[in-house]
């Protein structure tokens, strides 16, 4: 039997945070972005927490 990978965490690269933040200020939906940068949605709101900004809508 094969062992599966383990997988492997992806650095946030200085344009991945650029995308990020233009994206807050845009108010795109989060599904796009998760897309976009190919990453899950709770990564991105864990990074944008982090960051101080609001990611997506807000009420």
């Amino acid at each position: 039997m094969k062992k599966s990978k383990k997988p492997v965490r992806r650095e946030w690269t200085a344009t991945d945070l650029r995308a990020l933040k233009k994206h807050s200020r845009d108010r795109t939906p989060v599904a796009k972005v998760s897309k976009e940068l190919k990453r899950t949605i709770g990564a991105l709101r864990a990074k944008a927490f982090q960051l101080g900004i609001g990611l997506g809508h807000q009420r």
